[in-house]
């Protein structure tokens, strides 16, 4: 079975504190991926960026010092029109999920933001749990911090053999 898996999807990457242009403009390509999945049966797991009052002091905050996806934010929630709350949904502290070797994937496809953080971080410490298995991006259903960082992510994830598609 495959899974797709979104990253981060959150307000705060699409029009909030951290949100950018391209955020906004691949969120009807995540929606209709969301949306194939879901009738053809397949898996979606949702990651959330997950931070707390304390952000500032953390190690993260010190060197991206812009206060985002607080738990029970606005920002920190997933718009509804993308959200599935009958999903799995991980709420993650750092760029990458570090727990995906508990799952039993087949087949990946990733979607999400940023490009040049949480989703190549988490391509590739899926990559490593899973060396065998086929791993997709939808680069239309990615967008980075910049332009140019989204496409960097891109080479880097198709060196480190996951198929990116849609670019």
């Amino acid at each position: 079975m495959k899974t797709l898996i979104v990253i981060d999807m959150q307000n705060d990457f699409i029009d909030g504190a951290l949100g950018t242009d391209e955020a906004v403009s691949i969120v009807e390509n995540v929606r209709k991926k969301i949306e194939e999945y879901k009738n053809n049966g397949d898996n979606i797991i949702y990651t959330r960026d997950t931070h707390y009052e304390d952000y500032l002091r953390t190690n993260e905050g010190r060197n991206l010092p812009v206060v985002h996806c607080i738990k029970g934010s606005h920002g920190w929630n997933i718009p509804e029109a993308l959200d599935d709350k009958d999903c799995i949904h991980i709420d993650k502290t750092t760029f990458g999920y570090t727990g995906w070797n508990s799952f039993d994937f087949d087949e990946v496809e990733i979607v999400g933001v940023c490009t040049d953080i949480c989703v190549v971080s988490n391509a590739l410490i899926i990559r490593a749990f899973f060396p065998d298995i086929p791993i997709t991006v939808d680069a239309d259903c990615c967008a980075g911090a910049t332009p140019q960082l989204h496409k960097a992510a891109l080479k880097t994830m198709k060196s480190c053999q996951i198929n990116v598609v849609g670019e």
